[in-house]
């Protein structure tokens, strides 16, 4: 039985919720009804579940069955899906890597766009796959979340990409077991502040001109959501369809088979660097249509949505 995990809004803070199909669940409240070998998953939020996620799987998974086969028994402890506040699924997040120019077909773009030699098959040439770091809480929003226009910014960019959630400590794993790490998937937009790329005043030959912070690292740069999907109901990470709309206007269209590098292999090439633990998430490039390479860019007031096929859809506001 497919479920989905999120967390909303509440009275009392921040509460986790499980959605079975249509229906949505406080998930501290159906897992007190359901004492699961007695240990029912009450009071946990994600990012205490995925620290355990081999073990809480199964439990969920039970816990989701019983809902389905039961659903009326548990009316009381359903939600109104359209009324709830979104958070960012996971609110402490580990480390948030971030693949640059892993996409075929945003690689060609931006190449003629700027007329680069960009290289197309990095893979035929040895080049490693490439990865930046955005910053944790702070970036994150939540479904519909309302994202302040960073200061001093006039070139606000998006980029949809799929997220992937580390679940179990990945070190140096090899690509054929790399997606046994992966606990599961959200949509993402990473929000890039491009004016802030290059540093104003330092010579180009400067190592020291590029600003991977100003540009990647704002208050609610990295929208993620609107749910956690567990990996088990993503039949391929490489095969999903992905889009992104601007006020309603489809400005990306493309498909993570477009991927450079797919996801177990950026999963081993970054574990060989250092250890993914439980809650780390990798998002993994975005595809041909972002602003920059047509010098459009987000203002606000406007409305981004990122849709992947399976994981469902992340709307964020720029205010």
């Amino acid at each position: 039985m497919k479920y989905q995990l999120f967390t909303y809004e509440a009275e009392r803070g921040p509460r986790s919720g499980l959605a079975v199909g249509k229906d949505w669940f406080d998930l501290c409240d159906v897992a007190h009804a359901i004492a699961i070998d007695g240990k029912p998953l009450a009071s946990a939020s994600l990012d205490e579940i995925i620290a355990r996620w081999d073990l809480a799987a199964p439990e969920l998974g039970r816990l989701a069955a019983e809902l389905a086969a039961s659903p009326g028994r548990f009316a009381a402890n359903a939600l109104d899906a359209a009324g709830l506040t979104l958070r960012s699924p996971f609110t402490r997040p580990g480390a948030i890597y971030a693949a640059g120019a892993n996409y075929r077909d945003h690689v060609e773009a931006m190449g003629r766009v700027f007329k680069q030699k960009l290289v197309l098959d990095p893979k035929k040439e040895g080049v490693p796959p490439w990865h930046f770091l955005k910053s944790g809480a702070a970036t994150l929003s939540g479904h519909r979340g309302a994202v302040p226009y960073p200061a001093r910014t006039q070139r606000l960019d998006w980029e949809a990409e799929l997220a992937v959630v580390v679940g179990r400590r990945a070190a140096q794993v090899s690509v054929d077991s790399a997606l046994e790490y992966v606990a599961g998937y959200m949509c993402a937009n990473d929000l890039s502040a491009r004016d802030h790329l290059v540093r104003d005043g330092v010579d180009p030959s400067s190592p020291f001109r590029f600003d991977w912070i100003g540009h990647k690292c704002f208050n609610g740069s990295c929208p993620l959501g609107p749910v956690f999907t567990p990996a088990q109901f993503v039949r391929s990470p490489e095969n999903l369809a992905i889009k992104l709309w601007v006020n309603g206007e489809l400005r990306q269209d493309s498909n993570t088979s477009n991927h450079l590098y797919g996801v177990a292999e950026q999963i081993a090439y970054l574990s060989e660097r250092v250890d993914l633990l439980p809650g780390d998430v990798i998002l993994t490039g975005t595809p041909a249509g972002v602003g920059m390479e047509t010098g459009t860019f987000l203002k606000r007031g406007d409305v981004t949505r990122v849709w992947i096929e399976a994981l469902g859809e992340l709307e964020t506001r720029i205010v």
